[in-house]
Formats: structure tokens, sequence, C-alpha cells
């Protein structure tokens, strides 16, 4: 059965399981940290078994049990109460998921959401109560009862997620809206009267009642906290964004992720005392939780050349699941510079040794609302250590940049994102980074839709490019992604039946005879996100074309590679591509080349 949770003997590793024969740094890394109640056990998430699975590990020890799964895991939450582990499944790869709870022994395993094909997300315990908030569908928001086994609507209609409910289960705070524009209402579930709190993407209460929320209100996002109608700025900054919070289940502390200088994280933690800033372990952090007592406060870290790894904080700090960097990993740096309109975009730059000008890749990242950063990236190093130049771009579009440059490309805007790709090639250019002859572009998601509509656009300053799971056509993605992808797209590429017409300009599919360079597609093929037709069209057209192409197809895989054997493949296959079509014969030095 797709999700069937198997029961696992304790398994004490081996001495030297650290070692790289069995778990090497560049193929493995573990996320999603869940904490017991009492911060003394932390549950994670980890592919070092080849696959992503559940683990669940003392604080200060290496033994470790395995919660096995049939499908791959991509999120693990731990109850306030202790007596369960909620774990989000994706069958198949898909973005389709379910949610299993699970003993934190492995026992007694069943599913409560994600049934059929509805898709479960937003997952989150409610503090205190052996309660699941859940989201099916952007549509339907649920209470599910751990004990008891029941399933409680609470809120319904398009684009809703819900956060979190009040103690006295009286008001519920729902997320409404489409992507770059959603906000946060405060329901009372006896009326269904709804009141703005404010424009954002997190929200909880605590336990007297008093909302916290993520503010985009403003330029850069910020931390509320909101009485009686009225919000208080706790945390805010002109040149920084909270990425994210997470307060302490009795309301006394808060801890926040701040995104700074281009992408780098910053943690501190906010209290009666003041503020106490955490010395990272890495470049970029993600996933702060805490113990249900408040005692200890755990989050991921990672770094170029670092898997991202799960650490805990008590007032000290202490790894849980980390591996030591790779040596000699290529650290990179942050450029800005002016776009054609002299809008600043920028972009992380790694540059193999020698002088320039290199062979060079523009990688564009998802989203097109994500921010490319400086943390492990395997494909970067891999293609630095051949002689490859990556710059990594953050065009207009991206977050991290304040409220205006995310929103700089919505609906008809986007044409100045594509312009921004070739303002990149020329700023490398002239300041002698690349190679004007040997320059590649290659993105996956939104990222493979930018490739595609920059090689088609500006078919004259690519040498090579590689389609990602790209979007090609907006008539097909939107007629065959999930319904309520399509629902939230619809503010940032516009809508298919009004804008049918800028949708069919703006679609690289329109102009698939002027691509030229040698085109690698690839893609999953459960990818229900951004569905298995747009590499098809593509791959179709350039074949009767006879333009050069290879189209990998992974089928047991969706819209993420979540299988590690998958992502080496997809590494080999990449690194050959570009080395090839940029005149690269051998490595340089072979310092890391696996994923």
């Amino acid at each position: 059965m797709a999700g069937q949770l198997n029961r696992i003997d304790v398994t004490v590793l081996p001495a030297g399981w650290r070692a790289k024969e069995s778990y090497p740094s560049e193929a493995s890394g573990s996320w999603s940290p869940a904490l017991s109640p009492d911060g003394r056990h932390v549950a994670y998430v980890s592919d070092r078994s080849g696959s992503p699975r559940v683990w669940v590990q003392p604080v200060g020890s290496e033994l470790t049990f395995l919660v096995d799964t049939e499908e791959p895991v991509t999120e693990v939450h731990w109850s306030t109460g202790g007596g369960w582990l909620a774990c989000v499944i994706a069958p198949g790869g898909a973005p389709r998921t379910e949610v299993w709870l699970v003993r934190p022994d492995g026992s007694v395993p069943h599913q409560v959401a994600g049934f059929g094909t509805d898709s479960a997300e937003n997952v989150r315990w409610l503090p205190g109560r052996p309660l699941l908030a859940v989201a099916e569908n952007l549509s339907t928001t649920l209470l599910i009862d751990a004990e008891h086994g029941t399933r409680e609507v609470i809120a319904e209609g398009e684009l809703t997620s819900l956060f979190d409910v009040s103690p006295d289960r009286r008001q519920a705070l729902l997320r409404h809206g489409p992507r770059g524009s959603r906000h946060i209402v405060l329901r009372d579930l006896g009326t269904g009267h709804e009141e703005y709190v404010t424009s954002g993407e997190q929200a909880c209460f605590a336990p007297d009642g008093t909302i916290y929320a993520r503010s985009d209100t403003g330029e850069r996002t910020r931390l509320l906290r909101v009485r009686d109608g009225t919000a208080e700025v706790l945390a805010a900054s002109d040149t920084a964004e909270v990425e994210t919070f997470a307060l302490t289940a009795d309301g006394t502390k808060v801890a926040v992720l701040w995104n700074t200088g281009g992408g780098l994280s910053e943690l501190a933690v906010l209290g009666a005392h003041g503020e106490t800033r955490i010395d990272l372990p890495g470049t970029v952090a993600a996933g702060p939780v805490w113990s249900t007592d408040g005692s200890t406060l755990a989050f991921t870290a990672e770094a170029p050349g670092q898997p991202h790894g799960v650490w805990v904080w008590d007032g000290d700090l202490h790894p849980v699941a980390v591996e030591a960097p790779s040596p000699g990993a290529v650290q990179p740096v942050l450029r800005r510079f002016p776009s054609h309109d002299g809008l600043e975009i920028s972009g992380w730059l790694f540059t193999p040794a020698g002088t320039g000008p290199h062979p060079l890749v523009v990688w564009l990242h998802g989203g097109p609302e994500a921010q490319e950063r400086p943390g492990h990236g395997p494909l970067f190093q891999s293609l630095v250590d051949r002689g490859i130049a990556v710059f990594a771009a953050n065009v207009r579009g991206s977050s991290g940049f304040g409220r205006s440059f995310v929103n700089a490309d919505n609906g008809p805007l986007r044409t100045a994102a594509v312009a921004d790709v070739a303002a990149c090639v020329a700023h490398l250019v002239e300041t002698g980074v690349a190679d004007p002859a040997r320059v590649g572009c290659m993105g996956r998601s939104y990222g493979g839709y930018l490739t595609l509509a920059a090689l088609t656009t500006y078919p004259e300053l690519f040498a090579v490019g590689i389609d990602v799971c790209g979007m090609a056509n907006f008539a097909t993605f939107y007629a065959h992604t999930e319904p309520w992808i399509a629902a939230a797209a619809v503010s940032k590429y516009g809508d298919p039946v009004r804008d049918a017409d800028l949708l069919r300009e703006l679609s690289p599919i329109t102009r698939i005879d002027r691509l030229r360079a040698p085109l690698l597609v690839v893609h999953g093929a459960n990818d229900s996100n951004v569905p298995v037709i747009e590499a098809e069209q593509v791959v179709a057209a350039l074949a009767e074309r006879g333009v050069e192409h290879r189209y990998l197809l992974f089928p047991d895989e969706g819209h993420e590679l979540l299988h590690r054997s998958s992502r080496a493949e997809y590494l080999r296959e990449t690194v050959g591509w570009l080395t090839r079509h940029l005149g690269v014969e051998t490595p340089v030095t072979g310092h890391t080349s696996a994923l």
C-alpha cells in the first residue's frame, strides 16, 4: 500500500557509519527537525539510506532509530504530547502528499489525510493538544484528533490554509489568497465571521490569545504581535527580512530567523530578558522549532560543501545529524549590479581556479518567489571543479529582497525577468568572468521556464541549455496541473482565459523555432505540479526541427528528485552535458563530484 509504514527494530549504527564510504557528505542530508516535548530526542528526515526516511535520535548520542516507509518522506512533526509523529509522505515522489501518524517507536502507523487524489500540506500540531492542523487541496482545512481518530472541518474555500485554533476552540487563524497576495484572517468558528489580521504567510496563537504573525504589509517582512486589534512590531529591518519564526508553547520566547545580506541567515531568540543571538554553524539555516517545554530549539544549517544537518540549541549548540564540510569547497561571492532598466539584481558567483574568462553556467532557481542562497550545492561544486564558473542568479521575482522586487515580474512584467538573464550574461562577460562563446543556462521548475524563455529570446547568447521540469506552454500547464496549483498561480502569471494572449506570448513553445543551443530536458514522470507534457512538447518540437537534445525522464520521481540514486544520475548527466558542450574535457581538481 502506498505510504505504508514498516516497523524497524532499534538500529545501532556501526562504528564508522559516518565514513565517506557508507555515508558520503556530498550525497546525504538531514532536515525537518522535530523535538520531543522535553527536548531530549529529535526526529528528522534524512536520505542517508538512499531515500528520505524518518529517524529518531537522542540528543547527544549517535544511537538512532529508523521509522521506515515505502515512499519518500518530506516532513516530520512531533506532537506536543509526545505520543505521535506526523509524517508527510510523497507517493511516487509526486507533489501530492499524504499524512500518516506513527508512534515514535514506529508502531501503530495509519493514514489520516491526503486520501485518494487529495493532497495534504501545511501540517502543524497544536500546542498542548493531540490535534493536528492540515489543509487538503488548499481548500479544506481540518483538525485531526490523533487520540480519537476524528477529522473536523474548520473552514472551506479556495486557496485556504489553517494556521492555528485557539485553546477554547472558538477562533481560528486562516490564510486566504493566491501566491503573492495572501492574507491572514481571524475566523469566529461559531458565526463564521472573519476579521483581517495582516497580509502574510505565517501566524499562531499565544496561550493568552495574542496573535503572532509574519507580515508582508511593508516592503520587508516583519514579525507582529497583535492584541485586541492593535499590532506591535517585534522584529523588523530596512535591510533584512523575517523569514520565519517559532513561538514556545507558553508564549515566553520566540525564535526569529532572518534572511539578510543577499541570502545569509541569522537566528535570534527574543524573550523577557532581551535578545540572544545564536552563532549559526552554516551560512543558511531553516526550520526552527521548539520543544514543548521551551528548553530546546532545533533547526537545520548548511553551507557550500556542507549538506544541511540538524542542530539543537539549549543555551549551547549541539550537532545531531551533521556531516563535516567537504574539503576545498568553493565559497561564492555575492555580485550586485544594475539590470537592463537600472533595477539592481544579484547572484552568487562560484569561480574556478585560474584566471578568466571561464566557461560559465547561469543557474535559475524555481518559484519564482524563491531565492538562490549560499547553501550546499553539489552541482555547483562539481562544475567549478571542472573549470566552469557558476552564477546562481536572483532575477526580479525572487524573494528576500523586498515586496516590490518579488512582485516585479507579475503578469506582463515577466519579459523584464527574462531580460534580467541577458543582463547577467552581459555583466559577467564585461567583468571578465565569462567567455562569451561558452555560456550555458539552466534551471528547474520556474527556473526551467526561464531557461527556455532565455534560450528562445536570446539564442545568440547561449552555447548549451538544461531545462529541469520547466513550463513550456502556459495553456497546457494550466490545463494539466493540479487545480489548486493553477488557482494559486493566476496572480503570478495571469488568468488562463482572460490573459490567454499574454500567456501565449510568454510561452517559450511559441518561439521554439528560435532555440538552437543543445538542450537537455529533465523531468519526473509523476510530476503533477509541472506535468510531464511540458517536457514532451519541447522534446517533440526539437526532434521535428533537428535540434540536438536529450530527454532524461525519471519514472519514480515527481517535481523533486527525492531518491539519492536519481540525484546522482541527474548530476552525472548534467555535468557531462555541460562539460561536453562548453568544451571542457577533464576535471581540474577532484575534491567533490557526487551528489
